[in-house]
């Protein structure tokens, strides 16, 4: 009796671990951590700029993908202050291939403001960490639990696995997974807390076949002892991807061996905002009530007479859509047809050397484009 009622004593406001399994947690989890923790760049420093880099690199992005991404871009931006006094077309040509380019746009935002406001040194309260762009309260608790040691909680995708399956919950919602990881959290070593019981989701209680055998917090987990460890928490049910279809058209023009392609950059809002890609269709032709066309078409002649060949068609997954591109590579003969320039906010064109695209944020669709272009057959081929 008497060693229920101990092991049934919570600590004030932290239900549902009585003090001693919160103990066992905290010690099983930090020790599994500490024996098992992979080898990552940015855990050499509590650099709190690198820290910041890190997560949010780490964002819906396996850290097997980031590590490369993330050293090149420490080359490049070693400080936070190289960061801020970067231009956005550099940052986003580093971050080509990592997805999700807002959070490089962002995470710019974020170095400048940190700059201006702050005097260079990131602010170390979550309060604080919410206000810059980009972060939010995942990203403010683990820059403030790592790098200032601060006792808060940091919960991902990996860290609600976890908890949901450690409480037998199909649909913890954010304010209770908040509360149980603040609980369990560990007031002497918060960061290696939060990391260990992110790194134990992504190694070991995996979405699919977790190793429950091989996890320290076993004894503490109801869903494993429910026998449904692997259903939890619920999936939620996800609605058909929209699928749709580019034709993309590759103008290329070359001079005395120098190819020069047309791109055109985004908008500064939406998709892939401000990235350079080959123009759709639809800009190169101008009809009379076509006042966004370029004409560049017009001016080339009919473009089913123009030589040229069509390139495979190349897909991409975006977070909630699908495109498929449908590319057509054209040569022009020299010298390449004038385009209006604008500085403005809008759609910009511009012929671009081919030695000049490597520094150019494009997308990786785009890219595949460009490399099937470069490795066919040469102009009027």
């Amino acid at each position: 009796m008497a060693e229920r009622d101990r092991r049934t004593q919570r600590e004030p406001g932290t239900a549902p671990w009585s003090r001693e399994e919160l103990q066992e947690i905290r010690e099983g989890l930090l020790a599994h951590f500490d024996a098992e923790a992979r080898d990552l760049p940015w855990r050499d420093s509590p650099d709190p700029y690198r820290i910041l880099v890190s997560e949010v690199m780490s964002q819906q992005t396996r850290l097997e993908t980031v590590v490369p991404y993330y050293r090149r871009w420490m080359e490049r931006f070693p400080e936070l202050t190289d960061l801020a006094a970067a231009q956005e077309e550099e940052v986003l040509a580093l971050w080509q291939g990592l997805g999700y380019y807002s959070r490089a746009r962002n995470l710019r935002a974020a170095a400048r403001e940190v700059a201006q406001r702050y005097g260079g040194r990131i602010p170390d309260r979550e309060e604080e960490l919410q206000t810059l762009p980009g972060v939010g309260p995942y990203t403010a608790g683990a820059v403030a639990s790592i790098a200032f040691g601060r006792p808060v909680p940091a919960v991902d995708g990996n860290v609600r696995r976890v908890l949901a399956r450690l409480r037998d919950e199909p649909a913890p919602s954010p304010p209770m997974l908040r509360a149980w990881a603040g609980a369990l959290v560990d007031p002497d070593r918060p960061g290696d807390f939060n990391q260990a019981l992110m790194e134990l989701g992504a190694s070991v209680c995996t979405p699919r076949s977790p190793d429950c055998p091989r996890c320290p917090l076993r004894r503490h987990c109801a869903g494993r002892k429910a026998g449904r460890a692997e259903d939890l928490p619920a999936r939620r049910p996800r609605g058909p991807v929209p699928h749709t279809h580019a034709r993309v058209v590759v103008l290329r023009v070359s001079t005395d061996g120098t190819d020069r392609y047309l791109l055109r950059r985004r908008p500064p809002h939406g998709l892939l905002a401000r990235m350079w890609e080959f123009p759709e269709e639809g800009f190169l032709s101008a009809g009379p009530d076509d006042a966004g066309g370029l004409g560049v078409l017009d001016d080339a002649g009919d473009a089913e007479a123009v030589p040229g060949a069509r390139l495979e068609p190349v897909e991409h997954l975006f977070s909630h859509r699908r495109i498929t591109y449908h590319p057509r590579l054209l040569e022009l003969p020299p010298p390449p047809p004038a385009i209006a320039d604008s500085s403005g906010e809008g759609d910009l064109f511009r012929w671009i050397h081919d030695g000049e695209l490597e520094e150019l944020p494009l997308p990786v669709a785009q890219r595949r484009i460009l490399t099937m272009v470069r490795s066919g057959p040469g102009p009027g081929g």
